[in-house]
């Protein structure tokens, strides 16, 4: 709608805050009773709610468009299903048990552990999952472990390392701190976080599926456990010349994405071509395997999430939060609007926005700063298991082999019961009982 001209009738009635949470709400009524995509009809809203409300027209709805998710959903999913095809993934998979001797229980906790690892020495947190979550989903499904356990304990590994003062999620929450003059701490911040996701790691363990792993004899010492000979394990399979030269680009990713942090959608879909181009006919298959439909899913729902920021919804919520006369309640809230919107949109945009919108009530001085700041850090973190942010994401492009409906009801449903409880619990634990 061009500038100066009057809004149609049917804008003038709802303000553009209300009408991107009225259209939040009918995408997921919609897009749950009835067998549309999500992503189809998240476009289609995006479109309609932007025009008549927020007056975008279509270059500024598709501007909001997740090209660097696009492209790392593609790009991620496009390598593994080569590394797939040509025996790669198996090979890691085996190595990946032979270094915890077997014990099927502990391959949860080693994917876990390494994600940790890389968040906390700096790497970008999508970039850990892009990498780690394909082997752990392979390992799912061989070793007939619960492929939403596996899937989670990546995620809740990659954000409990992710707040470390060398990591981007830290670096940026003490810099936003900083800048709003507010004492906070980095030591604090980083232990508070990886505490919380050790804690929820250990009751997602035992809840999906932990506690049968435990009573599992090592894999490969009975030559029926998973379906895979005692010899596989033992010993390995030696590598073809494909598979080395894939392994040799898997490693290059890793580099490229965790210590140069080049873009880790295009370093993957560059090796991809490379593979494809050296062994053709092998690959073939491998760009039918991306999974499109959850590509469409997830970058439609995001696109609408763009729009519903630019109508200005978030802030309009937040900062009906934050001037509530009650400092302990306004922190909850806030942590709540945090975790939902995270849900779905960039957790580094809204950590860069919820904590200014907290300082009102911390200039009070009635609650705790560094408590708050943790809070509202995990709340907007710990929601990246929705498979509308790029970890869940990630994790459910990386299901090869294994239900992906299935998939994504379970982590919907996981992540729809941590956007209710883990603001709540965050709150009472770090700000309640500081306070």
């Amino acid at each position: 709608m061009a500038a100066g001209q009057p809004q149609p009738l049917i804008s003038r009635a709802v303000s553009p805050e209300i009408a991107c949470i009225v259209g939040l709400i009918v995408l997921f009524v919609v897009g749950t009773a009835l067998p549309v995509n999500m992503g189809a009809l998240a476009f289609v809203l995006a479109f309609i709610v932007g025009g008549l409300y927020v007056d975008m027209p279509a270059a500024a709805v598709l501007a909001g468009f997740p090209g660097d998710l696009f492209v790392t959903l593609v790009g991620i999913t496009y390598l593994f299903a080569i590394a797939q095809n040509n025996g790669t993934i198996d090979w890691l998979v085996r190595q990946a048990v032979r270094s915890v001797r077997g014990r099927t229980a502990a391959i949860p906790w080693m994917m876990f552990l390494v994600t940790a690892l890389l968040t906390s020495i700096g790497a970008v947190s999508p970039g850990a999952v892009a990498i780690i979550a394909p082997v752990a989903l392979r390992c799912a499904q061989r070793y007939r472990i619960n492929p939403l356990l596996m899937g989670l304990m990546v995620i809740h590994g990659a954000q409990g390392g992710g707040f470390s003062p060398m990591s981007i999620y830290g670096g940026i929450t003490n810099q936003v701190v900083e800048r709003a003059q507010l004492a906070g701490s980095d030591l604090h911040l980083f232990l508070a976080s990886l505490g919380f996701n050790l804690l929820v790691a250990v009751i997602v363990f035992f809840v999906f599926g932990g506690r049968s792993l435990l009573a599992q004899p090592a894999a490969g010492a009975d030559p029926a456990q998973a379906g895979a000979p005692a010899d596989d394990f033992a010993s390995g399979r030696r590598l073809a010349y494909p598979q080395v030269l894939t392994l040799i680009g898997l490693i290059a990713l890793g580099v490229g994405a965790l210590v140069f942090e080049l873009n880790v959608g295009l370093v993957a879909i560059t090796i991809a071509v490379a593979l494809t181009i050296l062994f053709p006919k092998d690959q073939a298959r491998a760009v039918e395997q991306i999974h499109w439909s959850t590509v469409l899913l997830i970058c439609g729902v995001v696109t609408y999430v763009a729009v519903l920021q630019k109508g200005g919804a978030v802030t309009y919520v937040g900062n009906a939060v934050s001037s509530s006369g009650a400092p302990l309640m306004g922190a909850l809230l806030l942590c709540y609007v945090g975790g939902v919107v995270s849900a779905f949109a960039s957790t580094v945009g809204v950590l860069g926005a919820i904590i200014p919108l907290a300082v009102p009530l911390l200039l009070l001085g009635r609650i705790d700063t560094a408590g708050v700041v943790a809070a509202l850090a995990i709340s907007s973190s710990i929601v990246d298991v929705s498979p509308f942010s790029t970890n869940g994401a990630l994790v459910l492009a990386s299901a090869h082999g294994i239900d992906r409906e299935a998939l994504y009801r379970q982590l919907l449903a996981y992540s729809a019961v941590v956007v209710v409880s883990a603001p709540l619990l965050a709150w009472a634990v770090l700000v309640l009982a500081t306070s």
